[in-house]
């Protein structure tokens, strides 16, 4: 029996998954890795803890699952995006990676679009120019350690550190560069008007290729380190959402994937290019040949309500915490909650937003609290989903929901009724590594493309249908739009 192998290099850990044909998990194994965070607003990782930690992973997985590197048909490569690796001409890192959460480089955000012009920067990237992303993060090396910039012959992006690292060879995938600022999105190819207004070499820029094309196969060197067999292929894969999105089988226009982890994300893929005039919406590639996507992001979803329980009953369990906020009425009686605890990014790019509660009366509990935390980012949510719609959803979709947020039948019902659409399970809670493997095995000639793959390999579950608070939310959400404009001056402030 084939099987195939999806590894991802996410912030808090390096993971290696199996699966078979048929996309059933035979073994995951995950190794913690630490995070570095020396300045304010700085967060950086060291490359060489990501290699040790994944070839640890991958020797694990396949000892679990009582296999060889000869049984492994493929891999798939994922993980965190908009980080960036510097290399010398030997190969060597540089530097630690600077983060996709790091924020020390909003200066370069603004020389950037200051250069390019806002519309244009657009058109091009299908992004504004964020603190996340990499190529202010390169302007910032550029600009405050230029004995650094000066030995710099190759950038990187996290997962591709790795794929080098198994297979010697320089690539990327065209969801994770469209990640970086740097890419030509419409066209799928490093964009030269972009590099020569920065002044970037363009042969520091990695090949690019879709998340199926083969990239390079396993060296002698990356054999020795974990176990797999020299010459296996290893294929493009994607950046963590693309490849969370696949492992979802959002590959097309008519399935919306919701996720509710730490962030929460709403992923729109696209048949044809387009982006939001305002940047207010994230247009990347999709892992999908041809294909794009639209995302939208908010950066405390499961974040928020994992605060207030750590902060405000510590001793309770969740079950025990979400039991209280049942027995409040939809719309917490006027209490909102604004979910701005690490700023916002979608629909309002503000890393001074704040978190907040506003409409408080002694009327108000606990369980009030509990159930604003779980309103206010459903809002979150709205808020993107309402852009991608005003974008153009197809006549008919799916709404896909996963994260560890997700599992909560009750917060399910508060999204479908919030969203006013129904919401659908999946059967695979592995998110960016189950994508990868599925990536990977369109090379091993299991099937003849992606949408074949996850059609076989995801099966969907329970429905969440739209409840009778609908109505209750809607008056609400308009609410809550108001109360960011409101406060806005007032965050930054602060």
């Amino acid at each position: 029996m084939p099987y195939l192998m999806g590894l991802d290099i996410s912030t808090t850990g390096a993971k290696a998954l199996i699966i078979d044909e048929s996309g059933n998990v035979v073994a995951v194994a995950n190794t913690p890795q630490p995070i570095s965070q020396p300045h304010p607003l700085w967060s950086e990782q060291n490359p060489a803890d990501w290699w040790d930690g994944i070839a640890s992973s991958i020797r694990t997985a396949l000892s679990d699952a009582n296999l060889t590197g000869d049984d492994i048909s493929a891999i798939g490569l994922t993980g965190q995006m908009h980080g960036l690796v510097l290399l010398d001409e030997n190969g060597d890192v540089l530097r630690p990676s600077i983060l996709w959460n790091d924020q020390r480089t909003q200066a370069q955000c603004d020389y950037m679009t200051e250069t390019i012009g806002f519309e244009r920067l657009i058109a091009l990237t299908g992004n504004r120019a964020l603190t996340g992303f990499t190529a202010p993060k390169l302007l910032w090396v550029r600009d405050n350690e230029p004995e650094v910039y000066a030995q710099v012959k190759q950038m990187l992006l996290p997962k591709d550190y790795i794929r080098y690292k198994l297979t010697d060879t320089y690539a990327t995938d065209l969801a994770g560069a469209a990640g970086t600022s740097l890419l030509n999105v419409a066209e799928r190819t490093w964009s030269s008007e972009v590099l020569e207004a920065l002044d970037i070499p363009a042969d520091w820029m990695p090949p690019v290729h879709e998340g199926t094309e083969v990239t390079g196969t396993i060296s002698q060197a990356g054999a020795d380190a974990t176990g797999l067999k020299v010459g296996t292929p290893v294929v493009g894969g994607g950046g963590d959402q693309a490849a969370g999105a696949i492992g979802m089988g959002c590959v097309t226009p008519d399935k919306i994937g919701v996720t509710v982890g730490t962030s929460g994300v709403v992923f729109a893929p696209l048949a044809e290019y387009a982006y939001e005039p305002d940047g207010r919406l994230h247009a990347f590639c999709h892992s999908v040949p041809n294909t794009w996507h639209f995302m939208g992001v908010m950066l405390s979803a499961a974040g928020s309500l994992q605060w207030y329980k750590d902060t405000f009953a510590p001793d309770m369990n969740f079950d025990d915490l979400l039991k209280e906020a049942k027995d409040v009425p939809a719309g917490s009686e006027g209490l909102f909650f604004m979910p701005y605890l690490t700023g916002e990014r979608t629909p309002h790019p503000d890393p001074l937003a704040r978190g907040a509660f506003i409409g408080m009366t002694t009327r108000h509990t606990r369980g009030h609290m509990t159930r604003a935390v779980l309103e206010g980012v459903a809002f979150g949510l709205k808020d993107s989903f309402t852009l991608i719609d005003n974008a153009g959803l197809p006549d008919e979709f799916e709404v896909r929901i996963s994260g560890g947020g997700a599992k909560s039948p009750f917060w399910q019902q508060i999204i479908a009724d919030v969203l006013g659409a129904p919401l659908v399970n999946i059967n695979t809670t592995e998110g960016g590594a189950f994508g990868a493997a599925i990536l990977a095995s369109i090379n091993a000639g299991l099937y003849e493309d992606v949408a074949t793959a996850c059609e076989t390999m995801i099966q969907t579950g329970d429905k969440v249908a739209v409840g009778d608070d609908q109505a209750v939310y809607a008056e609400r959400y308009a609410i809550y739009q108001t109360l960011y404009p409101v406060l806005k001056d007032t965050f930054a402030k602060l």
